[in-house]
C-alpha cells in the first residue's frame, strides 16, 4: 500500500474536508475497484495531480453502483507543502475551482475546508439523510428525471406507504434487508421512512439513519412498496425485523432512485467522543426488548 506523505510527515499534515456531489448512473459506486470507474478514483486521480501528493480518501457513505449524491461527505490528509504549492497558496477553498476545470461533468466538489484532525468523514457522523425517488405511473418516470427517478410496475397507495414505512422507525436488527458483509453488524436506528407525493406525481421518499448496511436503503423501499401494492399488510414489514439472516421475500429498488442528500455531523468538540461511539460495534444487547426484534 502507498504510504500518504502528510500521514508520515510529522506535524506539518493538515485534514480536508469536502463536500461532494455525483451524479451515479455511470459510477460503479464509490468505492475504488481496479478497473473500474469510480467516484473515488476520479476524485483521488483528479486530487493526487494538483498536490502532487497521492490522496488517500474516507467517505462518510460509500454509495453503491448508480447511487447518486448531493451531500457527501469525504476527508483526506495531506502535508502542509502540498497546500503552499501549485497555487493553492494554503487556502483549501482554492481546490473547488481548480477541481471543477478538472472533473468530468458527472462529479463535482462543492466545498473543501480545513478541519480538526478529530474530524471523521466516517466515524464523526451522527445520521446520514437520503431520499428516493418512486414513479409508479404506468409510463415510468418523465425522461429528464429518469437517471434519478426508479420506476414501480403496478400503482402504489400513498397511505400504505407510509404506514408500512412507519413499522420499520427505530432501533432494530435489520438483517432482513441487509447484504451480509463479515464481521458487520445490521443494527440501526432508523430514525425517519416517510414519503410524500411531489407535484409530478412522483413518491419521493425520506430515509435518515445513524448508519446504514450494504443495501439496506434500496431493500427497505421494496419491502414498503410491496404493501403499498396491495400483496403485503404493514405488520409483514415489522415481522421481517425477527430474521437474523437476508429475506428472499424483501426485493431490493432500483439503485437510480436513491441519493445521499446530507450527513450530519455533533459540534467539533464533540468529534473525539462520537468516533469512539461509531466505533463501538453494536450487538442484539444494545436492543430494548420491547422492540421485538432480540430473538435468536
Amino acid at each position: 500500500m502507498t504510504t500518504n506523505p502528510a500521514t508520515a510527515a510529522g506535524g506539518g499534515v493538515c485534514r480536508i474536508r469536502l463536500d461532494v456531489g455525483y451524479d451515479g448512473t455511470d459510477f460503479s459506486g464509490w468505492a475504488l475497484q481496479p478497473g473500474r470507474r469510480t467516484v473515488a478514483g476520479v476524485l483521488t486521480e483528479a486530487l493526487g495531480t494538483v498536490l502532487r501528493e497521492p490522496v488517500r480518501l474516507t467517505v462518510a457513505g460509500r454509495t453503491d453502483t448508480g447511487v447518486h449524491a448531493t451531500g457527501q461527505v469525504a476527508h483526506f490528509d495531506v502535508s502542509r507543502a502540498a497546500l503552499d504549492t501549485r497555487s493553492i497558496h494554503g487556502d483549501p477553498g482554492t481546490l473547488v475551482r481548480r477541481l471543477a476545470k478538472m472533473l468530468p461533468d458527472d462529479v463535482r466538489v462543492k466545498s473543501a475546508v480545513e478541519v480538526p484532525v478529530d474530524f471523521d468523514a466516517r466515524f464523526s457522523a451522527l445520521r446520514r439523510h437520503y431520499s428516493y425517488r418512486l414513479a409508479d405511473a404506468a409510463w415510468g418516470a418523465e425522461p429528464i428525471v429518469a437517471r434519478m427517478t426508479a420506476d414501480w410496475p403496478r400503482p402504489l397507495d400513498a397511505d400504505l406507504l407510509n404506514a408500512a414505512s412507519a413499522e420499520l422507525v427505530g432501533l432494530h436488527d435489520f438483517a432482513a434487508f441487509c447484504r451480509f458483509r463479515p464481521g458487520a453488524t445490521t443494527i440501526r436506528d432508523l430514525q425517519e421512512f416517510s414519503w410524500r407525493r411531489d407535484e409530478q406525481g412522483v413518491l419521493v421518499g425520506r430515509v435518515t439513519a445513524d448508519a446504514f448496511c450494504w443495501s439496506m436503503v434500496r431493500s427497505l423501499v421494496g419491502a414498503v412498496a410491496t404493501v403499498a401494492e396491495g400483496r403485503r399488510d404493514p405488520q409483514w414489514c415489522a415481522g421481517l425485523l425477527a430474521q437474523s439472516s437476508r429475506s428472499a421475500q424483501v426485493p431490493v429498488a432500483q439503485a437510480r432512485g436513491l441519493c445521499l442528500v446530507g450527513v450530519d455531523y455533533p459540534p467539533p468538540e464533540q468529534w473525539a467522543a462520537r468516533n469512539a461511539t461509531t466505533r463501538d460495534v453494536r450487538d442484539a444487547s444494545d436492543l430494548d426488548v420491547s422492540d421485538g426484534c432480540c430473538g435468536d
